[in-house]
Formats: structure tokens, C-alpha cells, sequence
């Protein structure tokens, strides 16, 4: 706790919702996933360290609540992070999930279930998990767990690295491959009693952590071996704007033109609408479109992008 109390971007952000957008503590704990004590508490704290005088301290460089605020309101997300650009793939990705692993820490309760799907950025967040201080975390993957290539990126591998991140953090893997080769396929894993068993926990998630893919060479669906380039190539044709847990939708979030090409083993992505925190990763120009389509699909609730998708975002063209 004393480590979110003095954290001072979400002092700042906070503060911005309290002194200029005149939301409650009440209403701030709620929209963030925090005790109203604590959102109290933060706001003193926020007095006491200088960053609250008569306005609100901003932090050039490293902060974004105005450009934030602007985009939640625009797309009615709960919440929205952005983070720094840089050219460098490697360390986008590597501060994506820094900042992830940040946000996931902190709005993780006690005995919360935590879905996640798959992807070289939530590798990254895994990766960077610390000091995390919930209790009897559950981990679920939200789609098959196995492959032959990059076996990291997978989801049972993910949720076995979080799980241990946090005290008494529990999971249960999924024994099938994330995709099978047709529908009957996919009929038959669905209805194997212990593959049924994690799709149904699907169901009671508080959280769901997704990557927001789309189709190109160096997708994660690409890097695991799931899909040829021939098969991206007739997808984008088709007019695949991006997919989550490897489930296609156009730039509308519209999911039905691809139904047939659905062999996927893991979670309807429309049971993503019912989750209280469905958070979605991905930052880059090339998947504003993707970004777009999961948050008009509903899929996600609350997006962690870089700063210029965001300033994207917010133009709403």
C-alpha cells in the first residue's frame, strides 16, 4: 500500500480527476479500482509533497492525465494509460509492459480472478511484475496454452510467471493448442471436460489482461506459428482490422465475417464486455485501427497505449 499512496503519477492523475473534473473519492475509488481511504489518503499525500499548491502540478514528459482524461471521454473508457514513445520495438515493448505490470499490480484485490491471454507485450509484463502484495490471486488463461514455437509468449506460460509474482497466486493451465485445424476440431476440444472447466471460469472474471494483435509478419499469432502468410494475406483482404486472444474483428469490432475462420480454442472475446477491468495493451500507429475496433467492439473497458496512438485516438477522425 505504501508504495501506491506515494506513487506520484497517480497522485497527479488522481487529483486531476478530483480538483478538475470535480469527480468524488468515491467516485475516483470506483473508476480505479480502489479504496475511497486510499484515494483520501493519496489526495493528502498529494498536499503534502508539494505536487497539489493551488493547481495541479503537471510533469512535462512524463505525464499525460490531460491527453488521458481526453480520450477516456471520447471512447467512455474507465481508464486509459499512456506511456512514452520510442522507436526502438524492443524497448516500446519492454516499457508497455512495465507500465502494465504497474497498472495490474495495482488494481489486483485479494482472491481477484485474472484472465490473460497471449503475446510477446504481456510477455513484457509478466516480466516486470514486482512486488505485488495481493493474496490468493487466480490465474486463467483465456485461450489454448500450447505450441511448438515461442513457447513464452503462450498463455499457460504467462500465467504461471504472474501467479508466482504474487503471495499464494494459484492457476490453472489449459491442455489444448490455441487454434485446431476446423470447427469440428474445435466443437470436440470445447466439450473436453477439463478444457470446459477453464472456458468456464472465463465467466467469472474480474480481470482480463488482452493484447490487441493485428495481421503482419511480426504478430505474435505469426511468431507462435499459428497462422501462414498466406493466411494473413486473405484476412487483411477480407478487412481484419486486429484480433485479441486470436479472434478476428474488423475496424467496427464486428467479429461476424469471420466467424467460420474462428478455430479457436479459449473465450468468446464478447464474454470480454461483461468483465469489470478488461484491460488492452498495444501501442504503435499501425494498430490504431485495431485499437479502435476493440474498443467499439466493447472488448476492452480500459486501453495502455503509446503516446501517439493516444494523440490519434483523441483527433477521433
Amino acid at each position: 500500500m505504501k508504495k501506491i499512496v506515494n506513487d506520484e503519477r497517480l497522485m497527479i492523475k488522481i487529483c486531476d480527476m478530483y480538483y478538475n473534473q470535480n469527480l468524488s473519492q468515491k467516485s475516483i475509488a470506483t473508476k480505479l479500482g480502489l479504496s475511497r481511504p486510499t484515494i483520501s489518503r493519496i489526495i493528502s499525500n498529494a498536499r503534502e509533497s508539494g505536487i497539489v499548491t493551488i493547481t495541479i502540478k503537471n510533469l512535462e514528459m512524463t505525464n499525460y492525465v490531460e491527453l488521458e482524461h481526453q480520450v477516456e471521454s471520447i471512447y467512455g473508457l474507465k481508464e486509459v494509460v499512456v506511456v512514452d514513445h520510442f522507436d526502438d520495438p524492443e524497448k516500446q515493448k519492454a516499457e508497455l509492459g512495465r507500465i502494465s505490470a504497474n497498472y495490474l499490480k495495482r488494481i489486483v484485490t485479494d482472491r481477484d480472478v485474472v484472465g490473460v491471454s497471449m503475446g510477446t507485450t504481456l510477455y513484457e509484463t509478466a516480466k516486470h511484475l514486482e512486488d505485488c502484495s495481493a493474496k490468493n490471486v487466480f490465474f486463467v488463461p483465456m485461450i489454448g496454452g500450447m505450441g511448438h514455437l515461442r513457447g513464452e509468449l503462450h498463455s499457460n506460460s504467462l500465467i504461471q510467471i504472474m501467479a508466482r509474482k504474487f503471495n499464494g497466486g494459484k492457476f490453472i493451465p489449459m491442455h489444448a493448442p490455441a487454434r485446431v485445424a476446423n470447427r469440428t476440431i474445435r466443437s470436440e476440444f470445447l466439450n473436453e471436460a477439463s478444457i470446459a472447466k477453464v472456458i468456464k471460469m472465463c465467466d467469472s472474471l474480474d480481470i482480463a489482461m488482452v493484447g490487441i494483435g493485428y495481421p503482419n509478419k511480426t504478430s505474435a499469432i505469426m511468431a507462435t506459428g499459428y497462422y501462414t502468410d498466406e493466411e494473413m494475406r486473405i484476412m487483411k483482404k477480407a478487412g481484419v482490422a486486429g484480433d485479441i486472444c486470436m479472434q478476428f474483428f474488423d475496424s467496427h469490432g464486428d467479429t461476424t465475417p469471420f466467424k467460420k475462420q474462428n478455430t479457436v480454442i479459449g473465450i468468446e472475446i464478447k464474454k470480454l464486455r461483461k468483465v469489470p477491468h478488461s484491460i488492452g495493451v498495444a501501442s504503435g500507429l499501425e494498430k490504431l485501427n485495431a485499437i479502435k475496433g476493440a474498443i467499439e467492439g466493447k472488448y476492452i473497458n480500459t486501453l495502455i497505449t503509446d503516446v501517439d496512438c493516444a494523440k490519434q485516438l483523441a483527433q477521433n477522425d
